[in-house]
C-alpha cells in the first residue's frame, strides 16, 4: 500500500532503520562479548591448570603427591562441573591425583584425533560430566623428574557460567538498545514533526484559498518553502490577470454584438411574417451561439483556478425564488446538503447551468419541480477526467411527461427541439452541458421517480483536503 503521508514515509523510515540497526548492533556486540567470555574462560581454565601443574611433584616412592590450592571453593564442592585430575603417564603405576568435587566419577576423555593438541601441547574442549554438566577441558602433559615419569593434567570449568554470563549481558543490553532506541524513535519523531511544521502551514493556507477565504499564500516559511510560497503566489497571480484579461475581452466582444443583434432583431419584428420570423429566430439562434462561445472562452480561461467557488444554498434560492415567481402555478421545492456545500465553479456559470435546467423542467411539469444539491456518492467520485477528488451531484427534477432514451440522445443535440410548441431555441440542455464539460463534469438524463425527467450534473466541489 502506497503512503501518501510525508511524516508517515519519513517516521517509517527511519523506524525500519533504526530497528535494523539497533538489531544489529545488539546482536554483533553480543557476538563479540560471548567470544571475549569464551576467551576469559579458556585463558581462566589455562591459569588453573598451571597451578595444578605446579602443585604437583613425584615422592620418593613413586606416587603422585600435593594438594592444589586454587582459591575457588566450586572445586570442592560436588558436581558443580569444576575439576582437577593428575593421572599418571608411563610404565609406573600410582593412584590419580583428583578435587574433592569429582570424588569417584570420571570425566570422558575424546581421543587425540578428536581433539589434537596444539603447538604449546595442550588442548580443549568440551564433554559432559557424570552429572550432567556440561563443562569445558584443558588438558596437558608434563613430565615431573628427570626419569621421565610424566602425568596428564586435566582442569574443567562449567560452561554454564559463561552462558549465564553471557545471558544477563545480553538481557542487559536489549534492554538498553530498546530503551535507547525508543527514546531516539520519539526525539525523531518529535523533530520531524517540528522540521514539518512549515509544510502544515502551507497546507493551511492553501485551504483557505482554496476556501476563498484568502487570495495568496500567507505565512513565515522557512528559505526551503518560501520560493515555492513565492511560486505559488506567482500563479495565482497570473491566473487572476489571465481570467480578468479574457473577462475584459469577453465583455468588449459582447458589447460589440450586442448592438447588430439588436438591430436585427427589432428590424425583424417590422418585416413581413414569415421573412421576419426567419429573421428573428436565426438572430436569437446567433444570440445564443454567440454567448455560448463566449461563456466557453471565459470559463476556459479560468477553469484550472482554486479561486473558482461558490457556496450552493444561496445561489440555488435565488434561482428557486425567481423560478417561483415567474412560474407561480408550479411548485419548487429545494433540498441542499450539507448546509454549506459549495461548487468549484463561478457563480454566473453555476446559475446559468442550474437556470436552464430549470427553465426547462418549468416548461414541462405539471404542478412540481425539484431540484437537491447533495455530495455525489462514491460510485460518481471517480468518474470523469478531472483530477479533483470531491464531486457535487445537482439534480432537477419534475413531474411532466419525461423523454425516451432515444429522445433523449435527440434532447442533447445543439439546437434541437423536441417539443416545437413550447418557446425556446433549443440552446439550454447543449449550454449546460458545455459549461459542465468544460468544468469537467458532465450532464446526465433520466427518467425521475415522478416519472418526468431528471437532470443530474456532476460538477467538481471544494474540499479543504488539499493535501
Amino acid at each position: 500500500m502506497r503512503i501518501k503521508s510525508l511524516t508517515a514515509r519519513v517516521l517509517l523510515l527511519t523506524t525500519v532503520w533504526s530497528t535494523v540497526a539497533l538489531v544489529v548492533i545488539g546482536l554483533l556486540i553480543s557476538t563479540l562479548y560471548r567470544k571475549s567470555a569464551e576467551r576469559g574462560f579458556q585463558d581462566l581454565l589455562r591459569a588453573q591448570l598451571y597451578n595444578v601443574i605446579n602443585s604437583v611433584t613425584i615422592g620418593d616412592q613413586g606416587a603422585l603427591s600435593g594438594s592444589p590450592q586454587l582459591g575457588d571453593l566450586r572445586f570442592a564442592q560436588p558436581k558443580t562441573g569444576w575439576y582437577w585430575v593428575v593421572e599418571p603417564l608411563g610404565t609406573y603405576t600410582t593412584a590419580p591425583l583428583v578435587s574433592p568435587s569429582l570424588g569417584s566419577a570420571v570425566i570422558p576423555v575424546p581421543s587425540v584425533v578428536e581433539a589434537p593438541f596444539d603447538k604449546n601441547y595442550e588442548r580443549y574442549y568440551q564433554v559432559t560430566d557424570a552429572s550432567g554438566n556440561r563443562v569445558q577441558v584443558a588438558e596437558t602433559e608434563v613430565v615431573l623428574d628427570t626419569d621421565g615419569r610424566a602425568a596428564r593434567f586435566r582442569v574443567t570449568g562449567n560452561v554454564d557460567v559463561v552462558e549465564d554470563d553471557v545471558r544477563t549481558f545480553s538481557h542487559s543490553l536489549y534492554l538498553a538498545l530498546a530503551g535507547f532506541g525508543v527514546g531516539s524513535l520519539i526525539v525523531n519523531a518529535l523533530a520531524i514533526l517540528y522540521g514539518l511544521k512549515p509544510l502544515d502551514k502551507a497546507r493551511a493556507a492553501l485551504e483557505r484559498i482554496r476556501a476563498g477565504e484568502s487570495e495568496q499564500l500567507k505565512g513565515d516559511f522557512p528559505r526551503e518553502i518560501l520560493p515555492l510560497a513565492n511560486e505559488v503566489n506567482a500563479l495565482i497571480d497570473s491566473n487572476r490577470r489571465i481570467v480578468e484579461r479574457a473577462r475584459m475581452q469577453v465583455g468588449n466582444l459582447a458589447h460589440s454584438l450586442k448592438t447588430p443583434i439588436a438591430v436585427l432583431l427589432n428590424e425583424a419584428r417590422v418585416l413581413e411574417k414569415p421573412h421576419g420570423e426567419l429573421v428573428r429566430s436565426q438572430a436569437e439562434s446567433m444570440q445564443g451561439q454567440v454567448q455560448s462561445y463566449l461563456n466557453r472562452a471565459r470559463i476556459a480561461a479560468q477553469r484550472e483556478s482554486v479561486l473558482a467557488r461558490t457556496e450552493a444554498e444561496p445561489a440555488l434560492e435565488r434561482l428557486v425564488r425567481v423560478m417561483r415567481r415567474l412560474n407561480i402555478e408550479t411548485e419548487f421545492d429545494l433540498v441542499v446538503s450539507p448546509p454549506h456545500l459549495a461548487v468549484a465553479m463561478e457563480q454566473q456559470d453555476l446559475e446559468e447551468t442550474v437556470g436552464n435546467l430549470l427553465e426547462n423542467a418549468a416548461r414541462f411539469a405539471k404542478s412540481r419541480v425539484r431540484l437537491t444539491a447533495v455530495e455525489a456518492g462514491e460510485e460518481v467520485k471517480g468518474a470523469g477526467a478531472s483530477a479533483r477528488r470531491h464531486w457535487v451531484e445537482l439534480a432537477v427534477e419534475d413531474d411532466g411527461p419525461g423523454l425516451e432514451p432515444d429522445q433523449i440522445r435527440e434532447a442533447l443535440k445543439r439546437g434541437r427541439r423536441l417539443d416545437e410548441s413550447k418557446p425556446g431555441t433549443g440552446l439550454g440542455l447543449s449550454i449546460v452541458t458545455e459549461i459542465s464539460n468544460e468544468y469537467q463534469g458532465r450532464l446526465e438524463l433520466s427518467r425521475g421517480e415522478w416519472g418526468g425527467l431528471k437532470a443530474k450534473l456532476i460538477l467538481p466541489g471544494v474540499t479543504k483536503d488539499v493535501a
